[in-house]
């Protein structure tokens, strides 16, 4: 968490912690009170417990397992966003093995999921620290809404064709950038996209195992291909590739385009991947032949890169507080003149392919 955070918490942020485990509930509200933000106002072992603890208090966030008995995460998730909307981090086992409940937490309304902490791996508990008191904090400023649970938009058969008859090269890429609140800004954006769509490459901060199921969803709503990165992949016309969770991913030039490069590293900006490295990697290998888009999230990750890429000829893209769950990155990018225009999420991507192809 940088300064500029800090600053705008005034006061402890409240927290409920759900989770059938007492070692998890013990060691979450451990982790979350040490940073001196956070302060624990109750833990529930069920929903139940949970639903209770509410009457009394609203909390300004909940964390919340997905796997637990008598009701599971999910289906209280449903009834939280549905009836009186809270903030709440998903904080599961299952988002190791990828599993659709998670794609579904999200759909419900969860502002972020993240693993469970692994209490045993010493050497990566520092990190799943820093991501559980992050995550929290980037939820209690976002703005939670009451869920209809309608599905998210697919795309058009006017975006699909829009640009049908125009052939997009692989020398233009378009590299995105998102943190809290992403998974549904990129699906918004991609349903503006054609199905010849420019190149595309993705940093969405979220855990391992999870961008695979992540990217596989994506991949059945849209005309293009959508997948998780490889090493060395190539980056072609009609295909977005999401980075994978646990990796940075950059770009970098390889024949007749570009590719992706990824590998493992440390913390960059407290993520990995960061978007600071893929718009980095953007600015020095594609300068102007890039476009960089800066969505939703907390922190100031993505906004020198994309400064970067701004003064390398690169067309660049800020989402507005508006459409914003929290107007953090997008809000840095604007503030030291990264972006060059500030749009609202489902005016961005007709808004770069006219771009993409007027340059032409």
């Amino acid at each position: 968490m940088n300064a500029s955070t800090a600053s705008f918490i005034m006061k402890k942020i409240r927290v409920l912690i759900v989770d059938d485990s007492a070692v998890i509930r013990h060691s979450l509200t451990g982790i979350l009170e040490r940073s001196g933000l956070i302060e624990i106002i109750a833990t529930a072992p069920n929903p139940y417990v949970a639903a209770a603890c509410m009457k009394k208090e609203i909390p300004d966030v909940i964390t919340l397992d997905l796997d637990m008995p008598r009701m599971d995460g999910l289906t209280f998730l449903h009834r939280i966003m549905t009836q009186h909307p809270v903030p709440v981090v998903v904080i599961s086992s299952l988002t190791r093995k990828g599993s659709p409940e998670v794609i579904r937490a999200l759909e419900y309304g969860a502002v972020e999921v993240i693993h469970k902490p692994n209490l045993i791996n010493q050497e990566n508990i520092s990190e799943s620290c820093i991501q559980i008191v992050d995550a929290v904090i980037a939820a209690s400023m976002s703005r939670p809404l009451r869920r209809n649970m309608t599905r998210l938009p697919k795309a058009s058969a006017q975006s699909a064709n829009a640009v049908s008859a125009f052939g997009f090269n692989n020398k233009t890429i378009i590299a995105i950038g998102a943190s809290t609140g992403g998974t549904e800004a990129i699906q918004t954006l991609l349903a503006g996209l054609p199905a010849n769509t420019p190149p595309v490459i993705v940093v969405q901060h979220m855990p391992a195992g999870f961008t695979r199921t992540f990217a596989e969803r994506l991949n059945s709503l849209f005309p293009f291909r959508v997948k998780e990165a490889e090493n060395g992949e190539k980056l072609t016309a009609g295909k977005v590739l999401i980075a994978p969770g646990g990796f940075h991913t950059a770009i970098k030039r390889c024949a007749d385009g570009f590719c992706a490069d990824v590998y493992s590293g440390a913390l960059v900006n407290r993520h990995r991947p960061a978007v600071d490295v893929l718009f980095n990697s953007a600015a020095r290998v594609a300068g102007s032949n890039a476009s960089g888009i800066l969505l939703t999230g907390m922190g100031a990750d993505g906004a020198a890169g994309m400064l970067l890429m701004k003064q390398a000829g690169a067309l660049t893209i800020a989402q507005d507080q508006a459409t914003s769950v929290v107007y953090g990155m997008p809000k840095e990018a604007e503030k030291i003149g990264a972006a060059q225009y500030v749009l609202p999420i489902n005016h961005i991507a007709e808004f770069v392919i006219n771009k993409v192809k007027n340059a032409r």
